[in-house]
């Protein structure tokens, strides 16, 4: 099957894909974890400090750059005005679903250094809720066998090499599980969704990804040691061997499609290159809602319950993530 793909086709498709320029701007690993803090309440430069223990001149250049975009607004303290806090704005807004997917995936697979909430209350039924994604033409659940995908290149996006930058080496450990936010970086995303498009090989993941054999090596060493992918022989020919995807991979499907719809339409204002259907029959367009109630997460409506013992937790005494979008 995957020898049929078409690789020129699936190569054009990811490079004007709105994944591939969206993961140019929100794919760096440490840009991840600042907007999750920002849902999370933070707001001062030293407490994203404190919560990432990222270099000064690193956090103030994503904070810059993250300005710059219009994700964040800088306000100066009232007490000191050379000092700034930042604030979401109605863009930030619009990636909720992106960061409950994060919350989503750390949970189940994750072992991130950062203070995530233990659970989100839904404030609409009252109900704990496990952030589902969903279809929202018909409401229905949405994974990898109920979705089909077709590949339409688009000219205005492939004129122009999204920020990819290097592939830099990932580390290589015993740990079962991986963080997002610090090693399911842009590079791994964009390997996981070749792999969705039917490339199984190395050759063909060079080729449609424009890797380089070296370091697409150590990132699918790094991967499979990860248990983000896995390695099989191939029956037609033991030289070869196949990459295909784990559980683990399998569910950053929430978080691919719903960083990919923000980029297009928030940011990049163009259709996706990799259009994905749903079983329902319709162009699928993402929607998280509450595994309870089955109603749409909205950010002021979801309250995040933190762990009695948890320390690692900054936010601001008297503020909650709701509080800070409902003033966004």
């Amino acid at each position: 099957m995957s020898a049929q793909i078409d690789i020129e086709l699936t190569r054009q498709a990811l490079a004007s894909s709105t994944l591939s320029h969206g993961l140019g701007i929100l794919g760096d690993r440490w840009t991840v974890q600042v907007l999750m803090g920002t849902f999370m309440g933070l707001k001062r430069f030293e407490q994203w400090q404190q919560q990432l223990g990222l270099p000064r001149s690193t956090l103030a250049e994503r904070l810059r750059s993250l300005s710059a975009i219009g994700l964040l607004r800088a306000r100066p303290y009232q007490d000191r005005p050379l000092r700034h806090a930042y604030h979401a704005t109605a863009k930030t807004l619009a990636l909720y679903p992106q960061v409950l997917m994060i919350w989503n995936w750390e949970k189940r697979w994750g072992q991130s250094d950062v203070g995530l909430p233990e659970a989100l209350n839904h404030r609409r039924c009252g109900h704990k809720s496990t952030p589902t994604l969903a279809c929202q033409a018909c409401g229905g659940d949405a994974d990898i066998p109920r979705m089909g995908l077709r590949l339409k290149p688009v000219p205005a996006l492939l004129k122009f090499k999204p920020r990819l930058g290097r592939a830099p080496r990932i580390p290589v450990g015993s740990t079962p599980h991986v963080s997002l936010g610090l090693r399911v970086d842009r590079w791994n995303l964009l390997i996981v969704t070749a792999v969705v498009l039917g490339c199984h090989h190395f050759d063909q993941l060079s080729q449609v990804l424009g890797i380089g054999p070296s370091v697409l090596a150590r990132r699918l060493e790094g991967m499979v040691e990860s248990g983000l992918l896995r390695c099989d022989a191939d029956r037609r020919d033991g030289r070869r061997r196949l990459y295909r995807l784990t559980p683990a991979s399998r569910d950053l499907l929430g978080y691919i499609v719903c960083l990919s719809h923000w980029a297009g339409v928030h940011q990049f204002q163009q259709p996706s290159s990799i259009v994905p259907t749903h079983e329902c029959g319709h162009e699928f367009k993402p929607l998280v809602v509450c595994s309870h109630c089955r109603q749409p997460l909205l950010a002021h409506e979801v309250a995040p319950q933190y762990a009695p013992t948890d320390t690692r937790s900054v936010a601001p005494k008297g503020h909650t993530a709701r509080s800070d979008m409902a003033a966004a």
